[in-house]
């Protein structure tokens, strides 16, 4: 069982930056692939950033360049590190990991940009 709660969402003007962190439980979070989805309002979730338990990454092609996501193992945190926000950015945005074919997600955080 992993919980994931996620934090730093808000209200951001075009232009602006947040950035988004996931706590995680288990004493075996290192080992763990983590993820960022978002949901905009009518559409599918769709995958964000994602680092695995080396450290390496990967993105969507429209947020390459301008999101960063990076882990602290000592933490058990995941962060999602939002520059240049426009207004297709807002989306409810997810942390996400999976042990075998379990999923599992957090709750979400809004995040909003609009001037």
């Amino acid at each position: 069982q992993v919980q994931l709660v996620e934090s730093g969402g808000g209200l951001v003007q075009p232009g602006g930056s947040l950035r988004l962190s996931c706590a995680a439980s288990g004493r075996m979070f290192s080992s763990y692939s983590m993820a960022w989805y978002r949901q905009a309002p009518g559409k599918q979730r769709e995958l964000v950033a994602a680092i695995t338990s080396g450290g390496s990454t990967t993105y969507a092609d429209s947020m390459k360049g301008r999101f960063t996501i990076s882990r602290d193992n000592a933490k058990n945190t995941v962060y999602l590190q939002m520059n240049s926000l426009n207004a297709e950015d807002t989306a409810v945005y997810y942390c996400n990991t999976h042990l075998g074919p379990i999923n599992y997600w957090g709750q979400g955080t809004q995040v909003t940009v609009s001037s």
